[in-house]
């Protein structure tokens, strides 16, 4: 598991995959993410130092992500990121939330405030019933403005059977209208029950890459070890 990297296209920042306690949620029909994961929060910290050690504050910005949200992080180890944070100068910081803990993230803010704190959102699609009803994203909210709310950036997940050129072109152009920038992951296969879709992925490929693998704002991973962390 590699879980130290750099992102040296569009915005340069240094990537590190973190241990948690877990997803609380672990409904997300399309995802095994979460069996990275421990309850013992010192052999978290442990491994998350050893970690953080290799963050050289080349770009001062600095993303964290971990097999759930960063409310899933011991206590010791956000004490740390905030600590590396400083003593290397870095500036930005991106974490992710499931949207559950919309709520708690003003008093992350908080915490946080000698940063520049930005929050993605997995939230996959803005398609409705294809989020609910089949990758089960636990999201209840409709209306993009809301959902975007406390949120700065946002993941979608593309390449799944049910998606086309137009849903796909329909969430990029919201995803950039509500949120200061995305992610798009093509689906890869897993263990989950959601399988890639080649004819959904080739359509991307072909239609809609060409025409945002440019842009600065949006991030593509066709493959899920694209920004070098992961296995």
């Amino acid at each position: 598991m590699e879980r130290y990297g750099k992102i040296q296209e569009k915005r340069k920042r240094e990537i590190v995959l973190l241990r948690g306690s877990g997803c609380v949620y672990k409904k997300c029909a399309f995802c095994d993410y979460y069996h990275d994961s421990c309850k013992n929060e010192s052999e978290n910290f442990a491994l998350n130092s050893k970690v953080l050690e290799k963050v050289d504050g080349e770009y001062g910005d600095l993303e964290i992500i971990n097999s759930g949200s960063v409310f899933e992080l011991d206590k010791k180890t956000l004490d740390l990121i905030k600590q590396v944070a400083k003593s290397k100068g870095i500036k930005t910081l991106h974490f992710e939330a499931h949207y559950l803990y919309k709520d708690r993230i003003p008093a992350l803010n908080k915490e946080f405030c000698d940063f520049d704190l930005k929050m993605k959102l997995g939230l996959e699609t803005f398609d409705y019933e294809l989020r609910e009803n089949v990758l089960k994203k636990g999201i209840r909210e409709k209306n993009p403005r809301v959902i975007a709310e406390r949120f700065d950036e946002a993941n979608f997940l593309f390449g799944i059977k049910g998606q086309s050129v137009e849903t796909m072109k329909r969430d990029i152009e919201l995803g950039l209208e509500y949120f200061e920038r995305i992610c798009i992951n093509i689906m890869c296969a897993n263990s989950s029950e959601i399988t890639p879709d080649k004819a959904v992925i080739d359509a991307f490929v072909n239609e809609i890459y060409p025409l945002y693998k440019e842009d600065g704002r949006v991030d593509i991973l066709l493959n899920n070890t694209d920004f070098g962390v992961g296995d």
